[in-house]
């Protein structure tokens, strides 16, 4: 279910912010996934995602922290 967010995204100029979480849930429910399974884990997993991605995308505009 996750792979299928992709396009779900919620930007800023430079920066991904989270899901669509009423998008992530529909489709989680068109999928069959438990409402709790998704309660539980897609909060989770979304604050990963949200972090993995802010951290390319400033690697690939040369905006390394350190």
């Amino acid at each position: 279910m996750v792979g299928r967010l992709g396009g779900q995204l919620r930007v800023l100029p430079g920066a991904v912010i989270g899901w669509d979480m009423a998008a992530a849930l529909a489709l989680g429910h068109a999928l069959g996934v438990p409402p709790l399974a998704m309660a539980e884990l897609l909060p989770v997993i979304e604050a990963v995602m949200v972090v993995k991605l802010n951290e390319q995308m400033e690697h690939a505009h040369g905006r390394e922290e350190g």
